[in-house]
This record gives structure tokens, C-alpha cells and sequence, in this order.
């Protein structure tokens, strides 16, 4: 019975293997194309190039504009990810502090809206943005990353706080003679870091690799963020892969590395947001 099961293992680990190999071959072929000339990417497509050569890299940064085009990513992806964090935060824990008929059903509302497809809503949005005066502007990419990010964000910190947030913590600050806001700021938000850390990595992960809301509200390539600037370098009839791929590692970079500092902490407030008690 051992050997059998010792042989089950050996097979599953074989078996996981290869399909890590297959996976990383996409990624193998997208990293070593960065490196090749055109004619060496199309005659041998899978092999090492001969001549390492980081020009196709410079070419990407200079014909993106790259550190304009980031900045206005940073922009919009911080700013978006900061108002998710607090407006997510402080509607969950009043919808989490109280017991009534009408905040449970507001918060079956948020639910709701996990289930409609963004993609309905766009008309409404189109024209509410025009209507605000913020098209073709970073701030209108902000306002419908917040609207949409926020119902996710709320179920999270809803359910962290009813698992994890102990309720005589607020008590006791109540009798010290805190006030609602400051039990919130002083006492409970602190406590929300795990949760905190996984909505800044799903919210930031959505909002970097957004291409179809920065499409339809920026107009102007002086505001383009790093997707749709890697879209305007793709040729009508053919596509330059030596080019394009330089430009998708480019702008992936930075979200891998934000990514592989902060999956401890993803790791953490899911499984605290997972239990109860």
C-alpha cells in the first residue's frame, strides 16, 4: 500500500512537471524574442538568439515613452487603489457593525453588483463621464476604476472584519469615550492590514492590466497609459514581435515585482478572511 501510494506521487509530481514545462513555454519564446532580430524571430522561432542585443528594448522605451506613459499608469493605478482601500473600508465596517433589516439588504446590493457584467454598464458610464466634464482626462479612468472596484473590496473587508476585528476592542473604546470615527481610524483599521494587503494586489492587478476603460475615456495619447500604448504600436495588417514583446515586458515589470513583494501578505488576508471565530 506504501509503494502505491509512493508511486501515486512520483506520478502526480511527473505529471505537474510537464505541465509547468508546456506553461513556460509561451513565456520562454515571449523573453527570448525580446532579444532577436526580425528574420532570426521567424526562421527560428524557439531557439536562443546569437547575439544578445538589449536594442530592441531601447527601441520599445523610446517609441512608448515609456516613463510618461508609466507615470500616468502610476497615477491612475495608485490613486484608484488609495480611494478603493478607504471608501471600501469604512462602508464595510458600518455594514458589518450593524444588525439591521436594511444594511443587510444594502450589503446584498454590493453582492448584486459582483453578478452584473461590467461590460452592460458602459453606455451609462460613456455618458455620465461626459456629463461630469473629466473625458479624456486620468480622472475619468479613476472615477469608473473606483465604481467598479469597490464592490469586490467591500465583500472582502466585510467579511475580515465579522472574522477577525473583535468587537469588545470597539467597546472599550466607546466607554473611553471614542467617537465612531475614531474607533474606526484608531482602532479597527489598523486591524485590517492583512486585508488591506490583498485588496491593494487584486484592485492593483485589475486596474494595471485595465485596457478597455483607458480605450474609451482617453482620447489623447498625452494621456495613454502602458496597455494602450503597447495597442498603437500594433500594425493594421502585420506586427513587428521583436517590438511588441520588449513592450509587454516593460510594462509588466513593474507589476511583477509589486506582486512578488506583496503575495505574503495576499496569502495572509485571504486565509484570515477565510476563517470565522
Amino acid at each position: 500500500m506504501i509503494k502505491r501510494r509512493r508511486a501515486g506521487q512520483i506520478g502526480v509530481e511527473l505529471m505537474m512537471i510537464v505541465l509547468a514545462a508546456i506553461f513556460f513555454i509561451p513565456v520562454f519564446y515571449l523573453f527570448v524574442t525580446t532579444f532577436k532580430t526580425p528574420d532570426e524571430a521567424t526562421l527560428h522561432p524557439m531557439s536562443l538568439p546569437e547575439n544578445w542585443s538589449f536594442a530592441n528594448y531601447k527601441v520599445a522605451w523610446d517609441v512608448m515613452q515609456f516613463p510618461h506613459v508609466l507615470l500616468n499608469t502610476l497615477i491612475v493605478t495608485v490613486t484608484s487603489v488609495g480611494c478603493i482601500i478607504i471608501f471600501s473600508s469604512m462602508a464595510a465596517y458600518g455594514l458589518a457593525r450593524r444588525n439591521h433589516g436594511f444594511h443587510r439588504v444594502l450589503f446584498y446590493l454590493f453582492l448584486a453588483g459582483m453578478m452584473v457584467p461590467f461590460q452592460m454598464g458602459l453606455v451609462s458610464l460613456y455618458k455620465l463621464i461626459m456629463g461630469l466634464g473629466i473625458m479624456d482626462s486620468l480622472w475619468s479612468v479613476i472615477v469608473v476604476n473606483i465604481g467598479s472596484g469597490c464592490v469586490i473590496a467591500i465583500f472582502l473587508f466585510h467579511s475580515f472584519i465579522h472574522s477577525a476585528v473583535p468587537l469588545e476592542l470597539e467597546e472599550a473604546a466607546f466607554i473611553d469615550g471614542c467617537s465612531v470615527w475614531g474607533t474606526f481610524w484608531k482602532i479597527a483599521f489598523p486591524l485590517l492590514t492583512p486585508v488591506i494587503a490583498t485588496v491593494a494586489i487584486v484592485t492593483t492587478l485589475n486596474v494595471w492590466n485595465d485596457f478597455m476603460n483607458p480605450l474609451l475615456f482617453l482620447q489623447s495619447r498625452e494621456h495613454n497609459v502602458i496597455l494602450l500604448e503597447v495597442f498603437r504600436n500594433i500594425g493594421q495588417f502585420s506586427v513587428d514581435w521583436t517590438n511588441l514583446f520588449p513592450m509587454l515586458l516593460l510594462g509588466v515589470s513593474p507589476l511583477l515585482i509589486f506582486y512578488l513583494f506583496m503575495q505574503k501578505y495576499m496569502i495572509k488576508g485571504v486565509a484570515a478572511g477565510a476563517l470565522k471565530g
